[in-house]
């Protein structure tokens, strides 16, 4: 039985058993945040058309803003870990969601394409990044020793769901009013969620006097690091150049830019206008990528549970074999209206949109103990380097030759390579090289 243990000023220890332990309140409070983050990254798919048809900007110029907010969100992700452990969580969650309002509400004013890079792709790039997927790690590593791979699995699933859940509500608000509708409701939903940050979120268990969920009678809490020179940049920087000497961290990294390019980059960005032009409506493509993201819970959530009881690296292997089958039969099923086959595609491709990821936090865990959540961030910009871009090379792709077919069918063949690095990973990590302090 899991109990929360309080932590008295003097005395022997003592321990109650609430009915509902803190760290799922803290895990809660993370899973609105990363819906909050998430809703502007629904945007680009529904807007690339309305922005083409307001301003004449080409599909790559748009797609160019898409792949530098793809590209920061990525490389924002490890040294937003390490503000975390200097600063707190509350404090770089807070700044990341009013950075995220700033930058959707400016959009509104904005009319030429550098504009759009600016303020959709940088300020942005930078507030969803600093709520990357590190900071489920993060959540996850101090507030959960039991039931790790199941709440990562969960809040994986919010901030994916949450980024196309959102998009039936943006592609009717731009098709009933315009594409700046949409700009001020996300800025409005990211700084709706900062109350709960500032009154819920708490950086550690100590922080109010109890232990992580599923903590033995003798946990001790892991030495916080000493920062002695250079700062919270300076340890992302030494725990990359760590990391980077393994051979696990390049496989992981490979898979994970793999899988970047294959979901964000180009069904995240582009489904919905490969879509339109079959003749599909854009509400009805927005609908389709918003059953994906309910799938995705689903299938996210499942995998957490499959991570903490199987090999991740098989599990790996499997998600992104049947990712790239599903790839490659996606170019005969786009039409005009949503038939059987299209519906089983959105099926079987939502339940591995990003089951990846339970397993891939789980492999950083193993190899590098206390460095996960750093390492997990470089893992992360390498993800959203590959979706930055394929995002912008299958917008080019669809200019040159008028269809996104090729794009699909290489993303395939990508993912098949994916599944072999991912058997390829060492099922036991040698002697970890931890970096404790910069």
């Amino acid at each position: 039985m899991t109990s929360e243990t309080a932590l008295p000023e003097s005395g022997p220890q003592q321990v109650s058993p609430p009915r509902f332990h803190r760290a799922w309140s803290v895990a809660i409070v993370a899973f609105l945040a990363l819906v909050g983050a998430a809703s502007f990254r629904a945007a680009p798919s529904v807007l690339i058309d309305p922005l083409h048809e307001d301003f004449g900007w080409s599909r790559a110029s748009i797609s160019a803003a898409v792949s530098v907010n793809l590209i920061l969100y990525g490389l924002t992700s490890p040294f937003a870990a390490a503000l975390m452990e200097r600063f707190g969580i509350r404090a770089v969650v807070t700044s990341a969601l009013a950075l995220i309002s700033l930058g959707s509400g400016l959009t509104i004013f904005m009319n030429s394409s550098w504009q759009l890079i600016l303020l959709w792709g940088v300020f942005v790039g930078l507030g969803t990044g600093s709520m990357a997927l590190a900071f489920v790690a993060t959540v996850v590593d101090r507030w959960f020793v039991e039931k790790r791979g199941l709440v990562t699995g969960i809040l994986t699933a919010g901030g994916a769901a949450g980024q196309l859940v959102f998009l039936p509500v943006l592609a009717k608000l731009a098709e009933t009013y315009d594409w700046k509708s949409v700009a001020f409701t996300v800025s409005f939903a990211a700084l709706a969620v900062v109350p709960f940050v500032l009154l819920f979120l708490r950086n550690y268990p100590s922080d109010v006097g109890t232990t992580p969920y599923g903590a033995p009678a003798d946990y001790a809490p892991p030495a916080k690091p000493v920062y002695q020179r250079g700062g919270a940049g300076g340890r992302a920087i030494s725990v990359l150049v760590m990391a980077s000497k393994t051979k696990v961290f390049w496989l992981l990294a490979g898979t994970f830019a793999i899988c970047g390019a294959s979901t964000n980059g180009l069904i995240g960005t582009h489904f919905v206008p490969a879509s339109h032009d079959h003749g599909m409506p854009i509400t009805t493509a927005a609908s389709l990528l918003a059953l994906i993201g309910i799938l995705d819970m689903v299938g996210t959530i499942a995998s957490g549970w499959f991570t903490d009881r199987m090999d991740s690296r098989k599990l790996l292997g499997i998600y992104y074999l049947f990712r790239g089958i599903s790839l490659l039969f996606l170019p005969l099923l786009l039409a005009n209206t949503v038939n059987p086959p299209m519906i089983a595609f959105v099926i079987f491709y939502g339940l591995d949109w990003v089951a990846t990821v339970p397993p891939t936090v789980a492999l950083c865990r193993q190899h590098f103990g206390a460095d996960a959540p750093i390492v997990f961030g470089w893992v992360l910009a390498s993800h959203q380097i590959g979706a930055g871009l394929v995002a912008f090379l299958a917008g080019l792709v669809r200019d040159q030759i008028g269809s996104y077919d090729a794009a699909f069918l290489v993303a395939g063949a990508l993912c098949a390579i994916a599944a072999v690095m991912s058997l390829l990973i060492a099922k036991r990590p040698k002697e970890a090289v931890l970096v404790d302090s910069v």
